[in-house]
Order: structure tokens, then sequence, then C-alpha cells
């Protein structure tokens, strides 16, 4: 039986930025990041479009109007 060949072995590369890229600077805590108008609509949109999808009827109503009404209440009382 002839014998294995040795195995090569790479460095380890678990946790850093791949070759040729920065890391992503990490947002520090408390610090809010404004998106851009358009990406909030777009998140605000397909979180009511999951509400409806999974909640029957009636239910899927109350729970998007309930959603926005604590999100503007949250969001008036923050400025």
């Amino acid at each position: 039986m002839p014998p294995k060949a040795a195995a090569e072995k790479k460095p380890s590369t678990a946790g850093k930025a791949p070759a040729g890229k920065a890391p992503a600077e990490k947002k520090e805590a408390g610090k809010k990041t404004a998106a851009p108008s358009g990406e909030k609509k777009k998140r605000t949109k397909a979180r009511k479009e999951t509400v409806r999808l999974i909640l029957p009827g009636e239910l899927a109503k109350h729970a998007v109007s309930e959603g926005t009404k604590a999100v503007t209440k949250y969001s008036s009382s923050t400025k």
C-alpha cells in the first residue's frame, strides 16, 4: 500500500476579512444609523405583507394597524 500524501495545511481565515477587502466598521452602541428613505419604505412594506400572509383576514388588518400605531408612537417619543 502506498503512503498517504501529507495534507497541506492552510492558514485559518476564520473571522478575518477576505484578501483585498477592508473589515467592515462596527456600529457603536447607542448610535443610530440613518437608512435612506426608500429602504425604510421597502422594509415597512415587506413587514406588512408578511403579517398579511401569516395572519388570516381581519386579524391581519388589526395587527398591521396596531403595529403602525406602535411605531408611530415610538417614533414621535424618540425625537
